[in-house]
């Protein structure tokens, strides 16, 4: 069996042990195998620290930014290999888009900000400051390089976006990185790692990867790296309360899943764009990459009075959605990474169903097209109705990272405020509404509790990337629950 190879010290390799199978999440079929032991993991932060940061470094942000630019050119023309391998991830061709071309997106972006630097190797921050009468005593403030490596320990649902929109900023930055995508999707992040590599464009330790979990890696890492993390909030505090990262007080970047919140105005009554809008944004953020993004509706806030319309028009918009081989024209929806996924999906939609009901989609009934449904890792979307939201706290605690969302009414807008606050801080949050006031007075007193909140109405709605598109030149990132931190 072929095992997914990493790229540290200079050299591609493999794990000394037999590892463990990767599966491909439409067939079941076994892709790969990953290994990871006999790495020395002091080495490889080492030689990125020296290596691949001495070059960085001498580099202006002119040059950093050409190289972004160049690099993002040279992946789009080996676009079509990686699209093929993504299908194996359970991505329609949208999902992979997403992934893929967004992660391009993020090199071309990054790299357009060399505009708003000089072409020197750091940076001065804003105006000098008087320190005296005479004018001759004065400080500024400068950025340099870090003398360390970015550890990107990566999710397994964007394996090409999640690794370029990071390594993008410390690339830009002059920090060389070691990428640790997830197991499950890994034989995608290789392929675009290998073809970073192959194109020579990058100074040789700016990018290293290691494909698969290693519990020590951040025993070796020092004070001058950063660590940013992608995952579920359980992990990432685990990490975060890392002695070494303690001790060394290292930087540490949390993007954790949150129970983000879309709101329908009291307004958007059934006949209005508005509630057309929110159907078609809600089923979504349901299906699209079968509903593994961090940036999902987890939760459908809604007027009382508007409660069962909205049920039976998101209903029948699901009912159109066709679940399959993802490599299908007629297949809206693929499938989880693994089944693995699948279980831990229905655990949590059984933890939420407690007390909500599920009034669409079946957990243990699915209609495949191109695909065995037994094979793959495939789900139905899955509506559930909590109607009394302030006592039954499961749909604001927990997560089911999949194609489900709990819809729950609220009485007026400081409810639906409150019940907003109650996933206790997500990554984003959007209103659909064509009132200006009501959006104002909830951005206003939401603005708190999420990294971004999306106004949505009949004016921008063409216009709009969606509630769940996080944009290279926006604060990606949100308190509380979704890590405290910014990713982007």
């Amino acid at each position: 069996m072929k095992k997914i190879q990493h790229y540290v010290s200079g050299k591609w390799t493999e794990g000394t042990d037999t590892g463990f199978p990767v599966f491909d999440a439409i067939t079941g079929e076994v892709i790969s195998n990953v290994a990871i032991e006999g790495l020395d993991i002091p080495e490889i932060l080492s030689y990125g620290r020296t290596k691949g940061g001495e070059q960085l470094r001498k580099m202006t942000f002119q040059e950093r930014g050409n190289m972004l630019k160049k690099l993002a050119l040279y992946l789009t023309k080996k676009k079509d290999a990686f699209y093929e391998l993504s299908y194996r991830t359970g991505a329609t061709k949208v999902d992979s888009w997403i992934d893929i071309e967004g992660g391009f997106g993020n090199l071309f972006a990054n790299a357009s900000l060399r505009k708003l630097f000089p072409n020197q190797s750091y940076h001065v921050e804003g105006d000098p400051i008087d320190l005296s009468r005479g004018g001759r005593f004065m400080a500024h403030h400068i950025m340099v390089p870090k003398q360390g490596v970015a550890v990107h320990i990566n999710a397994f649902n964007f394996p090409v976006w999640g690794m370029l929109e990071k390594c993008a900023v410390n690339w830009m930055a002059g920090v060389p990185a070691v990428v640790l995508p997830a197991p499950s999707s890994s034989y995608l992040a290789e392929a675009v790692a290998r073809e970073i590599i192959n194109s020579g464009i990058l100074p040789e330790g700016s990018l290293q990867i290691i494909n698969g979990t290693v519990k020590n890696i951040l025993d070796s890492v020092e004070s001058q790296d950063v660590v940013t993390f992608t995952g579920s909030a359980a992990t990432g505090r685990l990490l975060k309360a890392h002695p070494r990262i303690i001790q060394e007080a290292v930087p540490f970047t949390m993007e954790a899943d949150s129970l983000n919140a879309s709101i329908l105005g009291e307004d958007a009554v059934p006949g209005t764009p508005e509630f057309d809008i929110f159907i078609k944004e809600v089923r979504k953020e349901m299906t699209v990459k079968c509903g593994q993004k961090c940036t999902a509706i987890r939760r459908i806030i809604v007027p009382e009075k508007l409660v069962e319309d909205v049920q039976i028009a998101l209903g029948n918009a699901l009912d159109k959605i066709t679940i399959g081989d993802p490599r299908l024209k007629e297949v809206r929806m693929g499938s989880l990474i693994s089944k693995e996924q699948v279980d831990e999906v229905k655990n949590s939609v059984n933890e939420i169903a407690k007390t909500a009901k599920i009034v669409y989609g079946n957990l243990d009934k699915i209609e495949t097209l191109g695909a065995d449904a037994k094979k793959g890792a495939f789900i139905s979307p899955i509506l559930l109705r909590e109607d009394d939201p302030f006592a039954n706290l499961a749909a604001h605690e927990q997560e089911a990272f999949g194609p489900v969302s709990t819809l729950m009414p609220y009485k007026d807008l400081e409810e639906a405020i409150d019940l907003s606050k109650m996933g206790k801080g997500s990554l984003v949050s959007s209103i659909i509404t064509n009132d200006d006031a009501l959006a104002k007075e909830y951005v206003i007193n939401a603005a708190s509790h999420h990294g971004r909140i999306l106004v949505l109405n009949r004016e921008n709605a063409k216009e709009s990337t969606g509630h769940g598109s996080p944009l290279p030149n926006l604060v990606h990132g949100g308190p509380g629950r979704a890590g405290g931190g910014e990713e982007m």
